[in-house]
């Protein structure tokens, strides 16, 4: 039985969950948080992951791996679990298990058994009239790169056949596409990645060989003052 710890703080949420998985791939989650937050994630992650792992019963010597989600999302965001898990990794010695806000967001749609015929599209509202988008297949197996697009180029990119929309950026490209009776809009509630569902994700892949990195996909809109001439 492996016992891993997964965390997100990317977006507008805080979700920190320990779960164990068993060997024949049934992943039970044995703790669980998640709050809505649009920003503090730095001050409250610490003690949310205490929290999980005294619910939980284990130390960190009890935990084989650590997964955290890498973006995109807030730059903030992404920086604050990525530095959390680098933390745990040299502290504990904890292998990293790496995925996308996407990746992560798709996860709340697809069926655990990975059954079903839709693909799943993951959105995420990028302001300006764009969002982050990636296709996947009902296993969660990605279908193309995820990117920045604009709504409208989002919507023209859809896959042919039926098609779940989920994210925060979901309604966003679906009122784009017009009314595609094969395309379902799923509910708000699915917009956020929560730990306590994409941990299964986590389980059934191999540690990253390398430390983790951020997938910004563009840009910060903060820029550095000219210098005075």
């Amino acid at each position: 039985m492996m016992h891993m710890l997964a965390f997100d703080t990317a977006l507008t949420a805080c979700s920190a969950a320990v779960v164990a998985a068993d060997p024949d791939g049934t992943c039970r989650v044995l703790a669980s948080h998640y709050e809505p937050r649009a920003r503090g994630h730095a001050e409250v992650l610490a003690p949310i992951i205490e929290a999980v792992m005294a619910e939980a019963g284990l130390g960190f010597d009890g935990l084989d791996r650590i997964a955290v989600t890498t973006g995109p999302g807030s730059f903030t965001g992404v920086r604050i679990g990525i530095a959390m898990a680098r933390g745990l990794r040299l502290a504990a010695g904890l292998p990293i298990v790496t995925l996308t806000t996407l990746e992560a967001i798709a996860a709340n749609v697809a069926k655990p058994d990975g059954s079903g015929s839709a693909a799943i599209v993951a959105a995420i509202d990028a302001r300006r009239g764009e969002v982050y988008v990636q296709a996947f297949g009902p296993g969660l197996e990605p279908r193309d790169e995820p990117r920045v697009a604009a709504v409208e180029d989002a919507a023209a990119g859809l896959p042919a056949g039926p098609v779940v929309l989920a994210g925060t950026g979901a309604r966003l490209v679906g009122a784009a596409a017009g009314h595609r009776s094969d395309l379902t809009v799923a509910a708000a509630d699915r917009d956020l990645p929560r730990a306590a569902v994409f941990a299964a994700a986590a389980a059934r892949r191999l540690p990253d060989a390398l430390p983790p990195l951020p997938l910004y996909l563009r840009t910060p809109d903060a820029k550095l003052p000219a210098a005075a001439g």
